[in-house]
């Protein structure tokens, strides 16, 4: 480009931080996440379990863009795939073919009939919400309905089918009516107990009453003379990720599924957020005791390299005669890029005990916020976890009510870059979720050290003394 054009497009001179964010203010969209911190955060450059800002400080992230950078940012060995597969097929129609779709999908597929006892097929596409909305057309396409089931708290994405399987109305509310929207069924969160009930003995009675559903036709769900339901999945998440690592109890799946079957109802799993080892096995159902019909996975397949999402389902829903050449599509699914990261990450997965590291460290780690927990009980009501999903849930002085206030002031004060890490100076990257925006969702890094983690609770511990210091 020429320097008059250079110029017309703020290109022509590197703009400083304060210029950055005029031009934002004027020509970038808000619809995405950025300006939930004000103003909004700049990052020069990523390591390891850490962003660097602009002044070279750096940031422990604990969420890890939305736990999809398991292995860290900048792995030195994910990142050569993406630069071998640039140099060599760097991009390539989806209506051929390339040998990392082929070994990547027969790797899940194979998997997943070793852990699940059941043949499949992937099918890839580019985001998560993107393969929600393929796994829909699944379910339509071997049932021919289009309603299903799905729980309070669920989060699938935000593309407007994916959108109308997710709880919160305020992803709904400016874009129209959505008629086949989900019917939503409150998740087991036993902090919380929709029933009031205490986990210890409420003999799962929220599966108890979802039960109680199909009992007559008169309660709309079921034709016991046809024995068929008008619903025609289940779409779960085994823990809830933006809901807010909520983990559900013993015995929880295993009686839905049993309805399920019964009621000849699919159930899709969906592990966008918590597959690929995050909650201690390949796939978070695992830990549950449960075969879904269909998984639906994402970013932490690529690393967060190149997006690439999909689905395995078995092979009764998916096979060449009930899924037919071009009964979905995507210009970017399958991308040679995705693909090729997708399969080295993959590898790494097989080739490395993660189960073991992944329990190991999220013992630790969850034993270290119990603690802190019980040292400080009038601001955090509740901590749980598994594996490496890991939550705090920020609460009032009687540790029961939610408290949001703190928990965006905790937030937006480990951005700061300020807080003192044993002499250096530092800041801290949380994620904020849950039901009442009061759950900061913990997903670090894989390769996070224990003396990582002594340090992220040291200044986690920072942050409640700072923005609650009348409660310590």
């Amino acid at each position: 480009m020429g320097p008059v054009v250079d110029d017309v497009l703020g290109l022509s001179h590197k703009p400083d931080e304060a210029e950055l964010l005029q031009l934002e203010q004027k020509y970038c969209s808000w619809g995405d996440t950025v300006h939930y911190l004000d103003p909004p955060k700049f990052f020069e450059r990523a390591e390891g379990n850490y962003l660097y800002d602009r002044e070279g400080i750096p940031y422990l992230d604990l969420q890890m863009w939305y736990s999809a950078a398991s292995f860290g940012y900048g792995n030195s060995r994910l990142n050569q795939s993406l630069k071998d597969q640039i140099d060599r097929l760097p991009q390539l129609a989806c209506q051929y073919l390339h040998p990392e779709k082929v070994q990547l999908s027969t790797a899940i597929a194979r998997l997943n009939e070793s852990k699940f006892g059941r043949a499949g097929r992937v099918h890839f596409n580019v985001g998560g919400a993107q393969a929600i909305e393929d796994s829909l057309k699944i379910v339509r396409n071997a049932t021919g309905k289009s309603v299903v089931f799905a729980f309070m708290g669920g989060y699938h994405g935000r593309t407007l089918g994916a959108s109308a399987i997710t709880s919160s109305y305020r992803y709904r509310r400016r874009y129209g009516h959505f008629s086949d929207r989900a019917h939503f069924v409150p998740y087991p969160y036993c902090f919380r107990c929709p029933y009031d009930k205490k986990r210890e003995d409420c003999d799962l009675y929220c599966v108890k009453q979802f039960a109680k559903n199909f009992e007559t036709e008169y309660n709309s769900f079921w034709d016991a003379k046809a024995r068929e339901s008008e619903f025609a999945a289940f779409y779960i998440e085994p823990i809830q990720g933006t809901g807010g690592y909520v983990v559900p109890p013993v015995g929880y799946f295993p009686a839905l599924k049993k309805i399920l079957d019964e009621r000849g109802i699919l159930l899709v799993d969906d592990e966008i957020q918590m597959g690929f080892f995050r909650a201690g096995k390949f796939w978070a159902i695992e830990n549950f005791d449960v075969v879904p019909d269909i998984v639906v996975f994402g970013k932490a397949l690529t690393n967060g390299l190149n997006p690439l999402s999909g689905i395995w389902a078995r092979e009764e829903l998916i096979n060449p005669d009930t899924f037919p050449p071009g009964s979905t599509h995507s210009t970017f699914s399958a991308n040679t890029l995705g693909t090729a990261v997708g399969l080295e990450a993959v590898r790494m997965m097989t080739e490395t005990n993660y189960e073991e590291i992944v329990r190991r460290k999220g013992s630790y780690f969850l034993a270290q916020l119990k603690a802190l927990q019980a040292k400080y009980p009038r601001v955090i009501g509740d901590t749980d976890g598994i594996g490496l999903a890991l939550r705090i849930e920020i609460c009032r002085e009687d540790g029961r009510l939610p408290d949001r206030e703190l928990t965006d002031r905790i937030f937006a004060e480990g951005m700061k870059g300020n807080l003192d890490a044993r002499g250096r100076p530092m800041g801290l990257v949380l994620d904020v979720g849950g039901y009442f925006k009061n759950v900061f969702t913990l997903a670090p890094c894989f390769e996070m050290t224990e003396d990582e983690i002594d340090l992220a609770v040291e200044l986690f511990e920072q942050l409640i003394r700072r923005c609650a210091p009348d409660r310590t």
